[in-house]
């Protein structure tokens, strides 16, 4: 009797380790990742994401999660650089998550998207806008909701000869996949448009000095510059080209949707021009997020709700599927539209966001600390 008792026992103790265990199981977290460039020279840009990225799993979090269970945030620093971008993408992937909001420069996430896609991990980048992430796509994983160079370019080639047209034009580049290519599509649309840019030169992200660029720019009689670049730069060559008493104009695109551009520049970045699509601060149903943000101190500039809105885009296409299952949600994604803090979209068959071709981009400028729509 003894034995059968103890049998018993053990018995109901492994049923019950079981039960433990299926439960468990059944309340695991659902793994999804951000990356970006946490620190260095476009950290603030990294805050952005992690700030977007943690207030759509707060709030997802708070409605009762994903298919019941709840998800767990991990952050990727890969500092823009690309080798960093694959080990940070690599790492993810080991740490089981099934989807990453990222990543920001489009020198990252261009690599990072060869590893999320052998690796059955979906990949939405709310920022890269290089026209090779998506024309050269790693795979049907492979997603962007923002615009792309080509249309940010024709924007502002089309602007500049409108505006600018007996000016003498610019283009510089920082030699970075975003860089050149924002600068080569606007060039492109210039010269479509009949105007020729006056110098076209390149120049060294990191470096402080550019004295030499801005002498040659004021040797040349330069009205205008179209650069293509982070905000780090522009805001260093306008101060330089103040400095030599040249009240040369610069034009950038969206790497200049932080207000750390001010930081650098003061009063020097008044009147300072950058295309980026409508603002998504003004879109109605971003006003309740933008509004508990703000609350919390915390930024709501730049790419903030474009990483909110791809956490919205992937749980909806889970939901759809009725699981994280890799295919299943790359299928969801392909075919189905999002309701998000941005607006609708969907994605084309590239993995491109059908939203941006509908609202293109627009002119902001600089004015006394902020940006806002050019008049």
């Amino acid at each position: 009797m003894r034995k059968l008792f103890t049998t018993g026992v053990a018995l109901a103790a492994v049923a019950l380790a079981a039960m433990a265990l299926a439960a468990g199981t059944a309340r695991a977290d659902i793994i999804i990742g951000v990356a970006g460039p946490i620190t260095g020279a476009q950290a603030s840009f990294g805050e952005q994401m992690k700030t977007g990225a943690e207030a759509a799993v707060e709030d997802i979090n708070a409605a009762g999660g994903v298919l019941g269970q709840q998800l767990k945030l991990l952050v990727g620093d890969d500092s823009c650089d690309p080798k960093q971008a694959v080990n940070v993408a690599n790492k993810l992937a080991s740490d089981g998550a099934v989807f990453v909001a990222g990543h920001f420069c489009s020198s990252s996430s261009i690599p990072a998207s060869e590893v999320y896609a052998d690796e059955g991990v979906i990949q939405i980048t709310p920022a890269s806008t290089n026209p090779a992430f998506t024309d050269q796509r790693a795979g049907p994983g492979t997603f962007r909701v923002c615009g792309r160079d080509d249309q940010q370019g024709a924007v502002a080639g089309n602007f500049l000869v409108k505006r600018y047209k007996d000016a003498k034009i610019a283009i510089v580049h920082d030699k970075t996949a975003y860089g050149k290519g924002l600068a080569d599509e606007t060039k492109k649309a210039l010269n479509a448009a009949g105007k020729q840019e006056a110098l076209y030169e390149a120049i060294t992200a990191g470096e402080k000095d550019y004295t030499a660029l801005v002498s040659k720019l004021k040797q040349n009689g330069i009205g205008v510059i179209y650069f293509g670049g982070y905000h780090a730069e522009a805001g260093l060559i306008v101060r330089q080209m103040r400095g030599q008493g040249m009240d040369t104009v610069l034009i950038a695109g969206d790497a200049l949707v932080t207000n750390e551009y001010w930081s650098i520049t003061g009063s020097m970045g008044e009147g300072t021009l950058m295309t980026f699509s409508p603002d998504p601060r003004e879109i109605e149903t971003a006003k309740p997020v933008v509004e508990r943000l703000e609350a919390k101190g915390r930024v709501t500039e730049g790419y903030v709700l474009y990483t909110y809105a791809a956490i919205q885009a992937w749980k909806q296409a889970v939901e759809a599927a009725g699981k994280t299952d890799f295919d299943a949600v790359a299928k969801a994604l392909s075919s189905a539209q999002f309701e998000t803090v941005i607006g609708t979209f969907g994605f084309d068959g590239k993995g491109d966001s059908t939203r941006v071709a509908d609202a293109q981009y627009v002119l902001y400028g600089w004015h006394d600390g902020s940006y806002a729509y050019a008049k």
